[in-house]
Formats: structure tokens, sequence, C-alpha cells
């Protein structure tokens, strides 16, 4: 079976869908998925820059370790490279709406995942557990219903 790719998007790659890759990347481990990996990409990422100390920080609280996480800028090669985009806000996907296969999280769960940057530790822990719950409507609507065709 061809492996398959979920990109995830936010604005600058160091807050919100860096969050969300380590979360979807470790609930496929937990739940011994095979065939698919996970990304994530900002619209406007700089290159070189870190992972959101807070961000770092509510992942560590759960288990998840993000060390090696560097920010990518999202392009249209990875896209096409993608079985699956989902933005992290209706914004984010209009933007990118031209380029097919391309979801928010709202369309999935009915809600966005607010920008939590500048904001206190307990904001991304919200952020986290927003995120946390779209991860397994995540598997459930995009995975569990391509694991066994």
């Amino acid at each position: 079976m061809k492996r398959k790719k979920i990109t995830f998007v936010c604005t600058g790659n160091t807050c919100r869908s860096p969050m969300a890759e380590a979360i979807l990347r470790s609930e496929i481990k937990k739940r011994k998925i095979k065939w698919w990996d996970v990304a994530s990409c900002g619209i406007f990422a700089e290159v070189g820059g870190t992972m959101s100390p807070n961000s770092r920080e509510v992942l560590q609280e759960i288990g998840i370790s993000a060390d090696k996480f560097a920010p990518r800028q999202l392009t249209q090669n990875i896209i096409e490279k993608s079985e699956v985009v989902i933005c992290m806000t209706d914004k984010q996907k209009q933007i990118l709406e031209d380029c097919g296969k391309v979801y928010s999280i709202k369309d999935i769960c009915g809600y966005d995942i607010p920008d939590p940057y500048g904001c206190d530790i307990d904001v991304y822990r919200i952020t986290r557990e927003a995120i946390k719950n779209a991860c397994n409507a995540i598997i459930e609507k995009f995975i569990n219903n391509t694991e066994n065709k």
C-alpha cells in the first residue's frame, strides 16, 4: 500500500500546526496505524525558526517530545504530495481553496483552532486539548475510512 500524508497548516508553523503534527503522529503510533505520515507547514513560516516554547511545553506535559521540529514554509509541492491538507481556521483554508483536498478543522469538528501566539500557557493547554479532539475526528474521517481499502 502507498504511504499517505496529512499536512497541517497554520500561519507561522510555530504553535498550532506543530502541536497537531506531534499529537496526530503520536496517536497514529499508539494505534499502530500504518501507511500514514504527518507533517505541518505555515503559510507565512519563518524558516530557521523554532516551535513556540509554550507549544513544546504543553506537548511535553502529555509525554510528546517535539525536540527535532523546525518550521517549514508551505509549498505547492507539499500540497500535491499530501493526501489531505488541514488548516487550523476557515480563513487559512480560503487562502488555499483552489489547491484542492484542503479542509479546515471547522469542516471536521465544527470549530476553528484560534492562534495562541502571545498568550499564557493555559491558552496553549486549551489549544492542545482542542487539537487532540480534532485529531481523533481526523483519524475517524480520513484514516480509518481508508485503512481498509
